[in-house]
């Protein structure tokens, strides 16, 4: 039995989305296939997401110079509480799968909020004498993203989520890149034939 966590960075449903259509169609499949995993699902755009703002900054400040956590404001406290229950979640998760599309050559804002969660030193990497080194070497994780065009992954928000996984120490790395549907609308079913194929292709393995 794994726990395996969806973090969905895309505000829109299978309906209108090509990125949960196949993330949908790999959940579907790797539940056929490993029943006994226990999912969670992340739907960042339809819940509060802490972002590090001058409240949380100023209680890390205030705890390193060695205050207690009752000693900061409450609204502090309940900032540090959320920001803490996701770098746990992520910890306890042995499978980590994350969907979105490609907006602006970027990943979304939201996703960016919940990968400063996942990136704490001391957590989930450390730094040494000879620079940081990640301390996550339990976990396998899968990229889905979408976009109009065609980069093979080499775009910004594929190579940063694939770099800042394998920063804290996840090199167990798939993903599926769902391109070209808006450069050639007419392939566009292909596109999502394929992407679906692979999708179930991986969660047989994942």
């Amino acid at each position: 039995m794994a726990n395996v966590l969806i973090v969905n960075a895309h505000p829109l449903t299978a309906e209108n989305s090509q990125t949960v259509t196949v993330l949908e169609t790999f959940i579907e499949a790797h539940q056929a296939s490993h029943p006994e995993d226990v999912f969670t699902t992340l739907d960042l755009y339809h819940m509060d997401l802490p972002e590090i703002d001058s409240g949380l900054l100023l209680a890390w400040q205030s705890l390193q110079k060695g205050a207690v956590f009752t000693d900061l404001t409450t609204a502090q406290q309940e900032k540090v509480r959320v920001f803490n229950e996701f770098t746990d979640q992520f910890l306890a998760s042995q499978k980590i799968v994350i969907a979105n599309a490609l907006w602006n050559l970027n990943i979304p804002t939201r996703l960016k909020a919940w990968f400063d969660t996942i990136n704490v030193a001391g957590k989930t990497f450390k730094y040494t004498a000879d620079g940081p080194i990640g301390l996550v070497t339990d976990k396998k994780a899968l990229h889905i993203q979408s976009s109009g065009g065609t980069y093979q992954g080499q775009d910004f928000s594929a190579q940063y989520v694939k770099g800042i996984l394998n920063f804290i120490g996840i090199t167990d790395f798939d993903s599926i890149y769902i391109e070209g549907a808006d450069y050639d609308p007419e392939k566009a079913p292909e596109i999502m034939d394929k992407a679906k194929e692979m999708a179930r292709s991986l969660a047989a393995q994942f």
